[in-house]
């Protein structure tokens, strides 16, 4: 699954603001959540990620990877139960989860690089 817009979740601190101004004839303007590409965004939006689903991670059937969530499972319906248990509490959450780029059921996948199965794990 792949989270839309998540860096925008994360609010900018007051105090550091003014590192975001954005300077031009119309006025002064300062984001109030992340922007993306920024280099150290991708820190706190993981420890966001990984303290909404802390649960779901140490019970050992998902992993986060920034925006990203895989699950896996041993059959399809604990897999079934585990996406809806997520997708819940995205929802409740307001996280939006892009539906061009999930793979559902899949026995292998593509992730960072990495063909991963219930098997192996090689460099795709």
């Amino acid at each position: 699954m792949d989270c839309m817009k998540g860096f925008h979740k994360n609010g900018v601190k007051p105090k550091s603001m003014k590192l975001f101004r954005i300077i031009c004839h119309m006025g002064i303007y300062e984001y109030t959540r992340m922007p993306f590409g920024i280099k150290n965004a991708p820190a706190p939006f993981q420890r966001r990620m990984d303290t909404i689903f802390k649960e779901e991670i140490l019970e050992g059937w998902m992993v986060v990877y920034i925006d990203n969530i895989i699950i896996y499972s041993e059959t399809w319906e604990d897999h079934v139960q585990y996406i809806d248990r997520v997708l819940s509490k995205c929802k409740t959450i307001n996280m939006k989860i892009s539906l061009k780029k999930c793979n559902f059921g899949q026995q292998e996948l593509l992730a960072l690089g990495h063909k991963v199965s219930g098997l192996s794990l090689a460099i795709d």
